[in-house]
């Protein structure tokens, strides 16, 4: 099994919360997800390299989209 863990940290919690409950609904069943302050965790895994990979890609298109929509795109360090 291979495993794909991914830290995103936001300004602040609020900008955490709403990206996350952007995401939830697309995540389930493929993303665990979870909110630590002001940080979001995403946790994947697979039997194989392509199916992680093709879960990784669409979970950040997904995030790229709702960081645009939330307005934090671009401003994370």
């Amino acid at each position: 099994m291979l495993t794909l863990e991914l830290e995103v940290d936001y300004p602040d919690e609020a900008t955490a919360r709403a990206v996350i409950s952007s995401l939830d609904p697309d995540n389930t069943g493929y993303v665990e997800s979870e909110l630590r302050g002001s940080k979001l965790l995403f946790h994947m895994s697979s039997e194989s390299a392509g199916t992680l990979r093709s879960t990784a890609d669409d979970l950040m298109a997904c995030l790229k989209t709702a960081e645009e929509a939330c307005g934090v795109a671009g401003s994370r360090q």
